[in-house]
């Protein structure tokens, strides 16, 4: 039995989800909530499965409920159940540690489903949502290798054209040097940075090629 916390701000909304979720043989609605601090508490209380969470309520949000309650009890799942779409919101839920994200247009059953995936460890997000979940999500930091210090300016300057999409014998041209040369600081460098051939130092250096090279 998968035990659930309903938090909205509309009565007439708390009372509707229940009765159809509490039809379901499978789930057991323990609770209600009218606010994020109500639910906070009451969660902590009552120790639900899976918080069902509205976005926009008084006193507390769900954004801000739910950040509480993945620092205070990371065990409890929270699946966000608003109307409201903006990207804004889907980030930053699923940012402080909601598992889910969900329209109240979502039937029944799919809402059902939803629930008993999240209660497994799965994450659920409603159509078209996905790109909004990730929309001010920053791009991972790029950290150069450390290996990338122990390239000579030669081969840096190989690693560059590389990058480039340069054959051996244009960057032969290029430096000035004999394509036999070019070939002995490729296999060089990509022992130094333990790549496997060219392609993938080429992926490297064009990632690291502004900050590094």
């Amino acid at each position: 039995m998968i035990k659930l916390l309903l938090v909205d701000d509309q009565s007439i909304v708390r009372e509707g989800l229940r009765s159809l979720l509490q039809a379901k043989p499978d789930l057991d609605v323990i609770g209600t909530a009218e606010n994020g601090k109500v639910a906070v508490e009451q969660a902590l209380s009552l120790r639900p499965d899976v918080v069902l969470m509205d976005v926009r309520m008084p006193t507390m949000d769900g954004v801000a409920a739910t950040r509480h309650l993945q620092n205070q009890a990371p065990d409890i799942k929270v699946l966000v159940l608003t109307t409201f779409d903006d990207d804004d919101y889907v980030s930053r839920a699923m940012q402080g540690g909601a598992k889910g994200y969900l329209l109240k247009d979502t039937p029944s059953e799919e809402l059902a489903e939803a629930i008993r995936a999240i209660q497994k460890g799965y994450t659920q997000l409603g159509p078209g949502l996905f790109k909004k979940a990730i929309a001010s999500v920053p791009p991972p930091a790029v950290v150069p290798p450390p290996e990338l210090s122990q390239l000579t300016p030669r081969e840096r300057e190989v690693l560059q054209l590389i990058a480039a999409g340069h054959s051996n014998r244009e960057i032969a041209v290029a430096l000035f040097i004999s394509e036999r040369t070019v070939k002995n600081h490729v296999n060089s460098l990509l022992g130094r940075l333990n790549l496997r051939d060219r392609t993938q130092a080429a992926i490297l250096a064009t990632t690291l090629y502004r900050e590094s090279l």
